[in-house]
């Protein structure tokens, strides 16, 4: 395949890669722009698999084979619970790949490399290396507590904020005497810290900012990828690494602004924040039934449904598509809230409505439909919990304190559809609970709403 072929294909690609981010923005056409991704990759590897620049190989093939089943494999077993987790844990082997590539490049650069090219092409080497370095660790502790298997609660060292800066500080002299010849032991040495300080940097974080954690490493990923481009003098994979580096950017400041934090001091790991202590809260948590349940949907007229991890987890999508079918045949005005991050990742609660064929405008973001709740008979809450909880307006001290959520509470009735009393993601007490309004439906969130679909009339 000549070189002109492949740079038509790497800008047919370039362009599909564009209309799946735009036809990413709305629930209709997701689907047909998550094809164009598919496409667009195809005839990237392609491409470049049988373009003038590689050489194919026994290995090569190998190679493909192999990551071809393992991605198919983990696509049919991975369920929608487990997506924040694997999301977080491809970005690691963005990451990997960024760090092998940059030191391959100083072991073997390419040849005829003077002057400011040389320099060029160092300084893509450093700091394709060092992003790397930081996607990888960062992308294994947020897969680790996004997993449940590091604790979610931020770690905060002592002078943790002058740790951070340390390292930044001796990463740029170790920049310096790289482009100035000292040798590889400073490119190795800046790799160690560096993947050092992007564990630090995520461990510092708590477990309520995870979404925006996870779509900054996807923007890192980005970057890094577009720094291997540069290395390997691949058009296509700067483009691509450039688009998915500042789209994942501009979706963590969205969010970031979503949730009241300050952008800068999530992404380098709470800077400058001070910790706080939740007020108690006292009273008891009431619970109910699902006949009880069914009688008041029956009787209501505005009903929202405000769908949370634990419908995730529960796979309740359908049974409640199936209860909002049935309620809006009977002329109700059925809804769904959802909150920015819900689900542990954008979109998380917006692709299981689209998946169980909820009516995508009944389906209203946080915004939109909070001004309704006081005028709503009954909202149904399905396994959320931070965010749908009072604190973040009543109580300076708590951890999210300043966080917009949904505000449930103000409905004439509250069904809280939890497993147990067990505490949210952020690990904090939810007052919403414990109020006069409030009613809590234990059980598992499928076969509750089962239940309550047999029930209705």
């Amino acid at each position: 395949m000549s070189a002109n072929i492949v740079t038509a294909i790497y800008i047919a690609a370039s362009v599909l890669f564009i209309l799946s981010l735009g036809g990413l923005s709305n629930q209709e056409s997701a689907k047909r722009a998550v094809w164009y991704g598919i496409v667009g990759m195809a005839l990237a590897v392609g491409a470049t698999i049988f373009g003038p620049q590689v050489a194919i190989s026994n290995i090569l093939i190998l190679m493909i084979v192999i990551g071809s089943v393992i991605g198919l494999v983990v696509a049919r077993r991975v369920e929608m619970t487990g997506m924040p987790q694997l999301v977080a844990a491809l970005h690691t082997f963005v990451g990997m790949a960024a760090v092998f590539i940059g030191i391959n490049s100083e072991l073997a650069p390419p040849a005829g490399l003077i002057g400011a090219e040389k320099i060029i092409h160092e300084v893509e080497v450093f700091l394709g290396v060092f992003i790397g370095a930081v996607t990888t660790t960062g992308s294994i502790v947020a897969f680790g507590k996004l997993a449940g298997i590091l604790d979610g609660k931020p770690l905060t060292l002592p002078a943790r904020n002058l740790l951070n800066l340390i390292a930044v500080l001796v990463c740029v002299w170790l920049g310096y005497m790289y482009l100035n010849h000292a040798g590889i032991w400073t490119l190795y040495l800046m790799t160690a810290i560096a993947l050092v300080f992007g564990a630090h940097l995520v461990l510092a974080i708590g477990g309520a900012d995870m979404p925006v954690v996870v779509s900054m490493l996807n923007s890192y990923s980005g970057w890094a990828a577009a720094a291997t481009g540069f290395l390997l003098g691949n058009d296509l994979l700067i483009v691509t690494g450039a688009l998915v580096g500042a789209s994942g950017a501009i979706l963590s400041y969205i969010m970031c602004r979503a949730m009241n934090r300050n952008f800068l001091s999530v992404i380098l790991g709470g800077w400058g924040t001070v910790a706080a202590s939740a007020q108690e809260v006292e009273g008891e948590m009431i619970a109910t039934d699902v006949a009880t349940v069914a009688a008041d949907l029956a009787d209501a007229q505005e009903i929202v449904f405000v769908p949370g991890y634990g419908m995730a987890v529960a796979q309740a999508q359908s049974a409640v598509s199936e209860i909002t079918r049935r309620l809006r045949a009977q002329g109700k005005n059925v809804r769904f809230a959802i909150h920015p991050v819900a689900g542990r990742l954008p979109g998380h609660m917006n692709v299981l409505l689209a998946e169980a064929k909820v009516p995508y405008d009944i389906v209203l973001e946080m915004d939109e439909i909070n001004d309704d709740f006081p005028s709503t008979d009954i909202v149904i809450v399905l396994g959320a919990n931070d965010i749908v909880n009072p604190a973040a307006q009543d109580d300076p001290g708590s951890p999210i304190a300043g966080m917009p959520v949904l505000e449930a509470w103000k409905a004439r009735q509250v069904i809280i559809s939890k497993r147990g009393q067990g505490r949210g993601y952020s690990g904090i007490e939810n007052p919403l609970f414990f109020k006069d309004n409030s009613r809590m439906l234990y059980g598992d969130a499928k076969s509750s709403l089962d239940q309550i679909l047999a029930s209705l009339p």
